[in-house]
Parts: C-alpha cells; sequence; structure tokens
C-alpha cells in the first residue's frame, strides 16, 4: 500500500513539474521553520490533497470523452471513422453482433446452397447418362427381335423346323 501511495506522490509530481524525490523529502523532513507536529499534519493533508488530485486527472484522462462537437455529417467524419466514437460503439454494441451472427448464417447457408446445386447438377448428369444408356439397350433389344432379324437367324443356323406361315392366323371358336 505505501509502495503505490509512494508511486503515486511520483507520478503527481512529475505532473505538475515537480522532482518525483521532492515530495518524499518534504515528508520525511517536514517544511523548514514548522514544528513537527503542526509540519506533520499540515504534510499529511498536503499529501492527501496531492492523491486526491492525482486520482480525479487519473480517472479524467482513463474516462473516455466523447465530445459531440456537432451533428453535422460530413464525409470527413466518415471517412476519418468520427463516426464510430466510443459512444456510438456500445451502444449498439448488441446490433453489430447481431449483424455479424446473421452475415455468418447467411455465408453458411449459401455455402450449403451451392454443395447442393453441384450435387444437383451432378446428379442430373448421371441421370441423362443412365437415360441414354436405357435408350440404347432398349434400341438394341428392339433390333435383335424384330421378327425379320429373328428368320434371319433361323436361316442361317438351318436346324431349326420354324418357318414363315403360309395361311393367314385364324380364330379358333371353343364352346364353353
Amino acid at each position: 500500500m505505501a509502495e503505490q501511495e509512494a508511486d503515486i506522490r511520483k507520478e503527481t509530481a512529475a505532473t505538475q513539474g515537480q522532482q518525483p524525490d521532492a515530495v518524499d523529502r518534504r515528508k520525511s523532513t517536514g517544511a523548514a521553520g514548522d514544528r513537527q507536529g503542526s509540519g506533520k499534519m499540515t504534510e499529511e493533508e498536503e499529501a492527501e490533497e496531492q492523491l486526491k488530485a492525482a486520482i480525479r486527472k487519473i480517472k479524467e484522462n482513463i474516462r473516455e470523452d466523447d465530445s459531440r462537437q456537432g451533428t453535422t455529417m460530413s464525409l470527413r467524419k466518415i471517412l476519418g471513422g468520427d463516426i464510430l466514437n466510443a459512444q456510438l460503439v456500445r451502444s449498439q454494441i448488441w446490433l453489430f453482433v447481431l449483424i455479424v451472427a446473421f452475415t455468418i448464417i447467411y455465408i453458411a447457408f449459401r455455402y450449403q446452397c451451392q454443395q447442393d446445386m453441384i450435387t444437383i447438377d451432378r446428379l442430373e448428369n448421371e441421370l441423362k447418362d443412365a437415360k441414354y444408356k436405357a435408350l440404347s439397350s432398349s434400341s438394341t433389344l428392339t433390333e435383335r427381335c424384330r421378327e425379320s432379324r429373328v428368320l434371319e437367324l433361323l436361316k442361317q443356323n438351318k436346324d431349326s423346323t420354324l418357318h414363315i406361315a403360309d395361311q393367314p392366323p385364324y380364330i379358333i371358336n371353343v364352346p364353353e
């Protein structure tokens, strides 16, 4: 505690233009021509006043002053960053947090949507390929099952008793 008071006294003396050791010497030796009892009392009061003054100055320096120099907006104030003073930022911090959260969510959803679109395109291409393969297989099967093709294969093999009918087909009626 005594060390902190000594540091504050040194800072106070430095701000008042005195040498830091002068305050300590006055406290330890007392004022010239004063008696110890009355000199000590005034010295203590003086030291306490200096301590209070130093604390006031420190508090003033620590506090952020947002001087409202005017409500006019100019391009210079906007580009210089004067529009973002500490009071404005402090009062709207939750709005900034909300905006950042929505921006992150927007980017995440957009990325997911792009990934889904890429997947859809890939699946559409696979579907086209499958349709083309099915069409090709269907045409090959139709070609192989055609009557003229079957008869041609039968003639080439000559081991079948099947032949083209000479008479047209007719309906057989069966009584019930």
